[in-house]
């Protein structure tokens, strides 16, 4: 017998807010978080902008010696647990802790602590490295840091699989209590991709945009002009419980999660699948999962990087998943808004979704001014739209093929 599974409480942290409430309401009114970037030069690059956390302070969301032994993505990764845990009003104690789970992670790691340490190294030998320095750049540091800080010890592990690594992660985090292997979980990612590392290994495959013009109107998913993404930093943190055990205690239920897919394109290291089967079956195994038809879906959160192949392959995909129902639906990049943080965004990108069925609101295509003639579906160009959203599909396709959907219903 299988269990079903709802959210209640979510947290972000973005180039458009520190928390859920300010970002939500900058994506519906099309405001974008891109400017020129303060953390590092990027006068040797071709690139022009990024999309910053600004004016981050940790210490108003943990004490100063625990900010300072992270990676700044574990800062934005505890911050936004904290806003999740805070809205869901679950508490962990002896009763509940073997059954809590977390499953958050990095896509890419600490990119800055990567940086500063090789530094240290360089400059004073291997001794003059921090003492925590292998936590703040593993992959699985932010599940070790709320595992502790929460007391849980239910099934802890972190999920990698680039840019679907959030959605991925709630979704892993969605079976286990599916299939009773936990009561609760705090499922997410979070990232720092404003570093050298991270502009420079992405620009070099051509996936950034090289404009120059104003900086809000960098990216362009699903218009003929696009060139490319930008990217960005922040977090994305749900908590997810069993429905009955969250029923019983009173916590007000904001979506319930019924399906969940992932793929793999088993086609390249850097561009996705030409006729996007990769991702179309990752859509196909979670309306499978849901029991649901494809014409069920009211709003779909694209990946929609504004890259050239991206945008292109994930409408075939859309068109090969849902078929006649892809031309019904409504469908939006967040993108321009937030930027990239590559696995966090999917995270972002799952809140997002349950704001929408909450709220009767789907976001915007920020820039979407000429529909590139392939690009040929509902994309809600320029202004968020009313709607009445009862199941939303979120879809992620990461880099080297790693695809994941998410469907979410109104509970």
């Amino acid at each position: 017998m299988t269990q079903r599974v709802v959210v209640t409480g979510m947290g972000v942290v973005s180039a458009l807010g520190h928390d859920l409430d300010t970002t939500w309401k900058a994506v519906i009114e099309g405001c974008s978080g891109i400017g020129p970037v303060s953390a590092i030069d990027l006068s040797r690059y071709a690139v022009k902008y990024g999309a910053e956390v600004r004016g981050w302070d940790p210490t108003r969301f943990m004490d100063f010696k625990d900010a300072r032994r992270m990676d700044i993505h574990q800062q934005y990764a505890v911050a936004a647990a904290a806003e999740a845990m805070r809205q869901s009003g679950l508490v962990i104690d002896d009763n509940n802790r073997e059954g809590m789970s977390v499953i958050v992670s990095s896509s890419t790691g600490g990119y800055s602590s990567y940086d500063a340490n090789k530094k240290a190294i360089d400059e004073g030998g291997p001794k003059r490295i921090s003492p925590f320095a292998i936590l703040q750049v593993i992959n699985n540091g932010i599940a070790a840091l709320l595992s502790i800080q929460y007391g849980a010890q239910g099934p802890t592990y972190a999920v990698v699989s680039s840019c679907a690594t959030g959605a991925d992660n709630i979704g892993q985090a969605y079976k286990l209590i599916k299939h009773g292997e936990a009561t609760a979980a705090l499922a997410g990612c979070a990232d720092f991709c404003i570093s050298n590392q991270g502009f420079a290994c992405l620009d070099r495959i051509g996936t950034l945009s090289h404009w120059t013009g104003a900086p809000e109107r960098t990216m362009k998913p699903f218009d003929r002009d696009r060139d490319g993404m930008v990217l960005s930093s922040g977090a994305g943190v749900l908590v997810l419980e069993e429905y009955e055990s969250a029923k019983a205690r009173g916590a007000n239920i904001l979506a319930e999660i019924i399906g969940y897919g992932n793929s793999a394109d088993a086609y390249h290291l850097t561009a996705p699948d030409e006729q996007g089967k990769g991702g179309a079956l990752a859509m196909t195994r979670a309306l499978r999962d849901a029991q649901i038809s494809a014409d069920a879906i009211d709003y779909v959160n694209a990946h929609g990087t504004a890259t050239r192949l991206n945008d292109l392959i994930e409408t075939r995909a859309m068109k090969r998943a849902l078929g006649d129902a892809a031309y019904k639906v409504a469908i939006s990049s967040t993108k321009p808004m937030t930027g990239h943080a590559m696995g966090a965004t999917a995270a972002m990108e799952a809140a997002f979704s349950i704001r929408a069925i909450n709220e009767g609101i789907i976001p915007p295509t920020l820039n979407l001014e000429h529909p590139d003639e392939e690009c040929d579906l509902d994309y809600v160009p320029l202004t968020a739209r009313r709607a009445r959203v009862r199941v939303v599909m979120s879809n992620a396709l990461g880099l080297g093929g790693h695809n994941a959907s998410l469907i979410f219903r109104a509970c």
